[in-house]
């Protein structure tokens, strides 16, 4: 191990200097990149996670397997997604997804961190047929139990009743999902998207959420809540999930343009158009 290599203890300490203990429960978003070089990768920082925190969620979608387009002609008000081209390539795209379960593998963007935390033999994966959460230990079955394919959020609201903490360790609030559940709860960023649940079988699932690639935006409100520290290379931060929903809340409440890009044609552009109808009537 050179000087650089960053061991299982060097981790736990940077998440006890964070202050969180066994009863922490915590909403995980994480690049094993930042750290810089860690002996044992992703697997010493969930070993870390677990030694430190009781309950420990991440995201653990499988859209890339199970998702389909949308079918040709069924139009959703500001829906920002696309349409199968014809019904002989809907029924195509059908034909080649793979139904949803708790041994699929988890979308390849989550990173290494999420990929190595789906294998740990006792992981409780959500019920949802793109996107569904998953968690380990004390409070994961509640955790779990939150989720159903109309409600993907469900599990930060258990994490917001339950006094959690959104963990960023090296990423942005561009990662930050539990901004989706204030925007949804003020009638932005409400999709629908489709996915093959059995062989042949297809649904359309409601209250999907959108794109974050402006959340880094929220980072100044948040600033009197966050607790920060370095672990290697990594800035590591928590910061309360009521926090978090209270900031956000409190933004798109002044502008419903907070937090999203201009762009008409991105997801952004369909978010502000779902919450300038709400406030429309």
């Amino acid at each position: 191990m050179t000087e650089r290599d960053l061991g299982l203890d060097d981790v736990a300490a940077g998440l006890d200097r964070l202050g969180l203990n066994r009863d922490s429960v915590v909403f995980l978003h994480a690049s094993l990149r930042s750290f810089g070089r860690v002996e044992g990768g992703a697997g010493t920082v969930i070993t870390a996670l677990r030694r430190v925190c009781g309950t420990v969620m991440m995201f653990g979608s499988c859209s890339e397997l199970s998702g389909i387009p949308a079918p040709p002609g069924l139009v959703r008000p500001n829906n920002s997604y696309f349409h199968a081209d014809s019904w002989a390539d809907f029924d195509a795209a059908v034909r080649a997804a793979t139904p949803p379960s708790a041994k699929l593998p988890i979308d390849s963007w989550l990173g290494a961190v999420a990929a190595e935390f789906a294998r740990q033999p006792d992981v409780v994966r959500g019920d949802h047929p793109l996107h569904s959460f998953q968690a380990v230990g004390a409070r994961a079955e509640e955790l779990m139990a939150a989720q159903r394919p109309d409600r993907m959020l469900g599990p930060v609201e258990e994490l917001e009743r339950l006094g959690g903490d959104v963990l960023l360790l090296g990423v942005g609030h561009y990662s930050n999902t539990t901004i989706h559940l204030a925007e949804q709860r003020l009638g932005r960023s409400l999709f629908y998207r489709y996915a093959v649940l059995e062989p042949g079988l297809w649904v359309e699932v409601p209250n999907v959420s959108g794109e974050s690639h402006r959340f880094d935006g929220i980072e100044p409100a948040l600033a009197p809540a966050t607790i920060e520290t370095m672990i290697g290379n990594c800035r590591a931060r928590r910061i309360p999930a009521r926090a978090v929903l209270a900031a956000a809340t409190e933004l798109i409440m002044g502008d419903p343009a907070a937090l999203l890009c201009p762009e008409d044609d991105c997801r952004c552009g369909g978010a502000r158009r779902q919450r300038l109808a709400v406030l429309a009537g």
